[in-house]
């Protein structure tokens, strides 16, 4: 029975690798724009003639929307034909006048709301410290609140299972963590959007919650003293504040950090790894190969600062018991002081 199964599961993992690559080949690398059936598009849209409403009100501009939609000519076919329109006010119909175009206050707020570049020394090395955040976070947690994953959150699903499997009685900070971490995730991507809405950055806000979190648990666990129950109040508190802080720290590098590898969940970082280095020893696409080569040192400098943020909060926690918070915790300020290098090299969202 066991051949069978690992002779199966051999195949899907093969069946997946194919159509993996059949896809990054044929529907990612090779997708061209087809830019005349957009312009051709662009020229048949209706949503121009709304251009023309300021100057010939809504009735005229509602009469030429219709003409063009019911007889087929163009919008600025439509403007000619209907009459109540001439020749200087079509031009006003061009695509290029409508579409892409922003007013130079919604140009001076999206300027500041572009995010850093992930190519840049300072985005690398913010991406680094987050990673070592990540690690100490997670091993603190482990270690002091009873088997506590804060950053890889799916570990507790598979803890409080087997807890529930075994008949044992499940921990309520295990029970609250996933959907605590949920809620939190979504919360901070409103608040992204928000504050991008209205022309800030949200790159040092979010890393700034991050480090006050932090701040918090620290306190409250040097009020605990050496040993915090992770079933009483206080050790509630502190493992929903820290599952929290890991949680804005995944929305902060999905919205503010676009392209960069996750900092705090690294299954699908050594997937990513496995695969880039795989595609750089086969060879192949010249190209291809330098993309997956970039790829893999972004992603390893991540596991790297991963493995050594647990080491060193392992060490922390046996050296300084509660006082080890102060690791993420300064690690934090350091990474949101880094955010002001890492904010002056933009690119393009």
């Amino acid at each position: 029975m066991h051949p069978i199964i690992i002779s199966n599961l051999r195949h899907s993992a093969r069946v997946l690798g194919d159509a993996w690559e059949k896809l990054r080949r044929y529907a990612i690398e090779r997708a061209r724009l087809n830019c005349a059936g957009i312009g051709q598009n662009l020229g048949r849209s209706l949503r121009q003639v709304t251009a023309l409403g300021p100057a010939r009100g809504c009735d005229k501009t509602s009469a030429i929307a219709h003409q063009a939609n019911d007889q087929g000519p163009s919008p600025k076919g439509a403007a000619h034909m209907s009459g109540h329109i001439d020749a200087q006010w079509t031009g006003s119909l061009a695509p290029g006048k409508w579409s892409g175009t922003m007013s130079a206050e919604a140009e001076g707020r999206r300027a500041r709301v572009l995010a850093p570049s992930i190519d840049s020394r300072a985005v690398q090395a913010l991406l680094v410290v987050l990673s070592v955040i990540a690690g100490c976070t997670d091993i603190l947690g482990f270690l002091g609140l009873n088997g506590l994953f804060t950053a890889h959150i799916t570990g507790n699903l598979v803890v409080l299972t087997a807890h529930i499997v075994r008949g044992d009685e499940a921990q309520i900070l295990k029970t609250l963590s996933v959907p605590v971490f949920v809620v939190v995730v979504g919360l901070t991507i409103m608040l992204a959007r928000g504050l991008e809405s209205i022309g800030l950055a949200a790159l040092r806000p979010l890393l700034l919650l991050q480090f006050l979190l932090l701040a918090v648990i620290l306190v409250l666990c040097v009020a605990a003293g050496p040993h915090i129950d992770p079933d009483a109040t206080n050790g509630i508190v502190v493992g929903i504040l820290a599952v929290s802080a890991m949680a804005v720290q995944n929305a902060l590098v999905q919205t503010s950090l676009t392209g960069a590898p996750p900092t705090a969940v690294h299954t699908s970082n050594i997937a990513r790894l496995a695969t880039d280095v795989v595609e750089v020893l086969l060879g192949g696409d010249p190209a291809s190969v330098a993309k997956a080569r970039n790829r893999a040192a972004r992603t390893l400098r991540v596991i790297i600062g991963f493995a050594v943020g647990c080491g060193l909060g392992a060490a922390y926690a046996a050296a300084l018991g509660p006082w080890s918070v102060a690791l993420p915790a300064s690690l934090a300020l350091l990474a949101f002081a880094i955010a002001f290098a890492a904010e002056s090299d933009r690119g393009e969202r």
